[in-house]
């Protein structure tokens, strides 16, 4: 299998040559091309993929690698498996189970630098919360952190807490001298308190206008008081319902090369219409693709693949697509080598697509290793 790309954004062409599960070669060529390549996207936020639910015991090692194998087909070559709020029996087999898929597939494993830990030290407040259990939700404890890292072999490399919560600040420092990424979300934190996080070394921002009440005050309020601070980056969730496409817009045009996509994608990603779990929640995704929890209008992760979320981007921004192609890849990588969670300045990976009708994945590869090729 042959096929002609141009760098996303220098415009050289080039050839790759695919033969089973090698890259046969790359070369310069000349050529008139509609596909695209270039760094493999890094998703920081995904809870599922494909039916496979990393929230639940009851999806084996097995699965959640087929789920990760399956990311490769939308461009994610790098992902970071997420773990909401949960009890500590519930965290310790969902982080068993995904050491488990880690040892199956050395190309699984190569394409997960670490784990998200999206709670449980985040606010017990309605509205902040999220869908995340309140019985679950825990104050700052050293001692369950020590434990859960420990499961995870020292796997867990980014942590979303609330910056208000008592000792917040000093396990900021913890995570930081731990080569741990540090991130705010699920919070109702002041300006104050978001200024002091980031002075112990918060480093992002977690699906920034999401996570928060429906109404808050008009100036002082998380929001804000994080998309103000220069210091955080901040992820967002571009499927057009978690954030409307005029605060998308206003929210990337305030953030510049500090904003970075993520997902936030659960089970049903990548699957049909139907319901659905995200740990202990009964999930419904109906025809629409928007995932709630039944009964309600809480929005609980989405059904958003990475190359949706750029194409996305571009279309409801206004980003141009290499703008958007380094909000999927080179800035969350940034941050990753920032915290110290990877060594290398920019992903061993590339991808190739076809932009004549949005974005269409045709290759993921890791250094010489195809991941996935569409066979078009």
């Amino acid at each position: 299998m042959k096929v002609i790309a141009a760098h996303y954004r220098t415009g050289e062409t080039w050839e790759f040559s695919l033969s089973g599960r090698r890259v046969a070669g790359r070369r310069r060529v000349r050529a008139k091309t509609s596909s695209v390549f270039g760094p493999g996207f890094v998703d920081l936020q995904c809870n599922g993929f494909m039916g496979v639910d990393f929230n639940h015991p009851d999806d084996t090692g097995e699965v959640c690698a087929e789920a990760i194998r399956a990311l490769w087909e939308t461009g994610v070559a790098h992902v970071l498996p997420t773990l909401i709020t949960a009890s500590r029996e519930w965290f310790r087999e969902n982080i068993e189970q995904l050491n488990e898929a880690l040892s199956l597939d050395a190309n699984v494993a190569r394409s997960v630098p670490g784990y998200h830990l999206e709670g449980p030290f985040i606010s017990p407040a309605e509205g902040a919360r999220g869908a995340h259990p309140l019985a679950d939700v825990a104050p700052v404890s050293v001692k369950l952190w020590r434990e859960l890292q420990r499961i995870a072999g020292g796997r867990i490399k980014l942590v979303t807490l609330a910056p208000e919560l008592r000792g917040a600040a000093a396990f900021i420092a913890r995570l930081r001298a731990e080569n741990v990424l540090p991130a705010l979300g699920h919070t109702l934190a002041t300006h104050a308190e978001v200024a002091a996080a980031c002075d112990a070394g918060a480093m992002m921002t977690t699906h920034l206008g999401n996570g928060c009440p429906q109404t808050v005050h008009r100036h002082s309020n998380p929001i804000f008081a994080q998309l103000g601070e220069p210091r955080l980056a901040a992820s967002l969730i571009a499927d057009g319902v978690h954030l409307p496409p005029e605060v998308l817009r206003s929210l990337a045009a305030a953030l510049g090369p500090r904003a970075i996509l993520v997902t936030d994608a659960m089970s049903a990603a990548g699957a049909p219409p139907g319901r659905y779990s995200i740990g202990k929640l009964a999930i419904e995704v109906g025809a629409d693709r928007i995932v709630r929890q039944p009964g309600s209008p809480n929005l609980a992760g989405s059904a958003l693949t990475m190359d949706r979320a750029v194409a996305n981007f571009t279309r409801l921004t206004g980003a141009s697509l290499a703008d958007a192609w380094d909000a999927a890849s080179l800035r969350p990588w940034s941050l990753l080598k920032k915290a110290r969670v990877v060594s290398s300045s920019q992903p061993s990976s590339t991808v190739v697509a076809d932009t004549s009708d949005g974005l269409k994945v045709l290759a993921t590869l890791h250094g010489s290793a195809v991941l996935f090729a569409s066979g078009k």
